[in-house]
């Protein structure tokens, strides 16, 4: 056999201890996992955790696997929001299949899950929408998927909406640019396939009354098309437009999550032309800046909300203490007096419902809630036992891991 691991070393050395000389399918080791929220693959699938990591181990062509392992890493040294490949076993005996590893997705989760346990009020327009800004990113990395659908994608909370993964990267091509077509057939196969995902969950009682399947494939394209326009679309205005206009322009697109890498401005006989070439990577300037200033890591949208209440705590702060507090320093006193603090009551049973910043998230969602009800501000404190106590009990878990069906880790089901 023959193992290609990317670094860090370390956790590819946890791996080596592993069957595999052994099919997939045929895997008893106590490291074998069964992950509640799993979608449909075709190809076998099982979970296992090495050293406080889990991993997804596919079995699958040794040509294909080989490929796919080459496109996930350069996806992620793209800064691309797909899973992160850690390696192959390749070469193994009895003629089997190659082994494909990715790291788990923390917090994700399948459409399936999503909308049987109820994590959004709003799921299929949140996953369409996410689905689309997706294939967007992708294509303008000259990413070319050729088997897009719900399937193929995770899922993960972000301050309230919803990040799509891209998991399976068989089919898909790197170019330097796609052409219309490429992208066309795209958006065209997933309108079809989603129909059909959907359908598949109306029948089995999942989908909400009120949602149409052949409505909602109808309206993917339309989405992307929307999407993609004020993405790339070039404007003409008069001279005297240019600032605001093009101010206007760059805070749409931050509005959608998109940063710019560069922009032309092209004088013409009829006026200025705007050009904009849109960042491909998953935006991280706030997650970024939360990093830096209090070592916490979230998804943009979470780290824009805590970098916020961080605001909002360094004005409380100087308010009290009547001098200047500089915002290392605040930051420094929030993520010590705040949220460590509120993280704390968390209870350890109850940790696998919501990445962390999310929990945050919605206890300030909460607080507000309160807040308005009581028409005064009940704190944060208050609003965290409130939540802790009362909602995020019922809240459904994002990383359940269930024992196998003969009391193995893993069995098949």
């Amino acid at each position: 056999m023959r193992f290609i691991f990317r670094p860090p070393a370390t956790q590819a050395a946890g791996l080596l201890s592993l069957p595999w000389d052994v099919p997939l399918e045929d895997w008893r080791d106590d490291h074998v996992l069964e992950v509640a929220h799993r979608g449909i693959s075709r190809h076998v699938v099982r979970f296992v955790e090495v050293d406080g990591l889990v991993y997804a181990l596919k079995e699958i062509d040794e040509r294909l696997a080989r490929r796919e392992y080459r496109l996930l890493g350069e996806l992620e040294s793209m800064g691309m929001p797909a899973v992160s490949v850690l390696g192959a076993c390749v070469e193994r005996p009895h003629d089997l299949d190659a082994i494909l590893v990715t790291r788990f997705l923390d917090y994700s989760m399948s459409y399936r899950y999503v909308f049987s346990h109820g994590h959004t009020s709003r799921p299929t327009d949140q996953l369409i929408d996410a689905m689309v800004e997706l294939l967007a990113r992708l294509h303008l990395a000259g990413l070319f998927w050729g088997d897009c659908s719900l399937s193929n994608t995770l899922f993960r909370p972000d301050a309230g909406h919803i990040v799509a993964y891209l998991v399976d990267a068989e089919t898909a091509e790197l170019h330097e640019r796609l052409s219309d077509g490429q992208r066309r057939f795209d958006i065209d196969y997933a309108a079809e396939r989603v129909g059909g995902e959907l359908f598949d969950l109306q029948s089995g009682g999942l989908l909400p009354d009120d949602v149409d399947p052949v409505q909602i494939a109808a309206e993917l394209p339309q989405r992307y098309d929307a999407l993609w326009d004020e993405l790339t679309r070039e404007e003409l205005f008069r001279p005297d437009e240019q600032r605001y206009r093009v101010a206007e322009r760059l805070e749409r697109l931050n509005d959608l999550g998109f940063e710019v890498d560069e922009l032309e401005l092209i004088t013409t006989d009829d006026g200025v032309r705007l050009r904009v070439h849109t960042q491909v990577a998953e935006t991280g300037r706030d997650r970024h800046r939360l990093f830096v200033l209090t070592g916490l890591e979230a998804g943009e949208k979470q780290a824009r909300r805590l970098l916020n209440d961080v605001v909002s705590y360094r004005g409380y702060l100087e308010q009290r203490e009547g001098r200047p507090v500089p915002e290392t320093v605040a930051a420094h006193r929030w993520r010590s007096e705040v949220y460590d603090r509120v993280m704390a009551m968390v209870p350890a049973e109850l940790g696998d419902r919501l990445a962390p910043a999310e929990v945050f998230h919605e206890i300030l969602e909460h607080r507000w809630f309160l807040s308005e009800k009581a028409g005064k501000d009940v704190g944060t404190t208050a609003a965290a036992r409130s939540y802790v106590s009362g909602i995020l009990p019922r809240t459904p878990a994002t990383m359940t891991i269930l024992p196998g069906a003969d009391g193995l880790p893993g069995a098949p089901s």
